[in-house]
């Protein structure tokens, strides 16, 4: 992984997270979500999952994280879980159900992930990975091992 190459990308996606308009924070989340793994991605993605103006831009940031199906995606997801109002919260939860209620195997991952998490030296990343953890255990998937 070239870090000289990807640091330009996260500072444009980065400003773009911090326009006006929605959908330009949407894609903002959409491509940082690629970057979750480094450090100077994580702040502008906790900002977009909390975004205070629009739930879509939540939405599509979270689902997006969650897809990465990763301790990176998962643990940024977690820190904004942990303080997440309840609207914001409804609609981590939507992409949540929406990432992991199809595959068995996914989701048992995640789950094994936010239980490591639990452990975490960073409060909200603990705090949020038992949220997410109650979130992931609620979910029945389509697909499970016969």
């Amino acid at each position: 992984m070239n870090r000289d190459l990807r640091r330009p990308a996260v500072v444009a996606l980065g400003a773009l997270a911090r326009g006006d308009d929605w959908r330009d924070r949407a894609d903002a989340g959409h491509g940082l979500a690629a970057f979750a793994e480094m450090p100077e991605a994580v702040e502008p993605l906790l900002a977009l999952v909390l975004d205070p103006h629009d739930t879509f831009v939540t939405r599509r940031t979270a689902e997006s994280l969650l897809r990465r199906k990763d301790r990176a995606g998962l643990a940024i997801v977690a820190s904004a879980l942990a303080v997440a109002d309840d609207n914001h919260a409804d609609w981590i939860h939507t992409a949540v159900v929406d990432v992991f209620g199809f595959f068995w195997a996914d989701l048992a991952q995640a789950l094994r992930l936010c239980e490591e998490m639990t452990g975490d030296a960073d409060d909200d990343v603990a705090r949020g990975a038992r949220r997410l953890h109650e979130s992931l255990a609620a979910i029945d998937p389509v697909l499970r091992p016969a």
